[in-house]
């Protein structure tokens, strides 16, 4: 009698990349947002509400909902297409900051990767979509990936994500 296939979720081992090579991500969905311009998203320099927000995934990549629901939460990661990639540091700014500060200690869109991440509330779950609310971007942000948001007890911050 032969054995089933072994089951993994890596690849064989290779070597991790290094600083300054390239990685390759794959766009998996799209982001449709209320949001129109950089001034409309909700942001810690005003006061505008988070409004419900519709995450699309590419048919090849909808199955991967299988298992979010209304009421939970989920980590979701996407591609700030428009950021900056060539600044490390932002200067001052009248109002906001009396010196420079480093992009790795903020949520600011110009960083070397703009990566974005925020944890959102799951109001509906469809086929091929969510509808979430806690997203800041603007509306066609392409979606990188989607993770259920799992917080743990015992913390040193509270809410932590594990």
């Amino acid at each position: 009698m032969s054995k089933p296939p072994t089951y993994t979720i890596y690849q064989p081992e290779s070597d991790a990349p290094q600083p300054g090579n390239s990685i390759e991500c794959r766009v998996t969905g799209a982001i449709r947002t209320p949001y129109k311009r950089m001034e409309d998203c909700p942001s810690r320099h005003n006061e505008r509400e988070y409004l419900p927000c519709t995450i699309w995934l590419a048919p090849e990549y909808a199955p991967g909902l299988g298992g979010l629901e209304a009421g939970g939460r989920a980590l979701v990661f996407y591609w700030l297409h428009l950021a900056r990639r060539d600044m490390v540091q932002l200067p001052t700014r009248e109002g906001v900051r009396d010196k420079q500060v480093g992009v790795f200690s903020l949520r600011t869109p110009p960083r070397p990767n703009p990566i974005a991440a925020a944890v959102v509330e799951i109001l509906a779950v469809r086929e091929d979509e969510l509808d979430v609310v806690g997203l800041d971007c603007l509306d066609g942000t392409p979606l990188l990936d989607i993770k259920n948001a799992r917080f743990y007890e015992g913390s040193e911050v509270a809410g932590g994500l594990s």
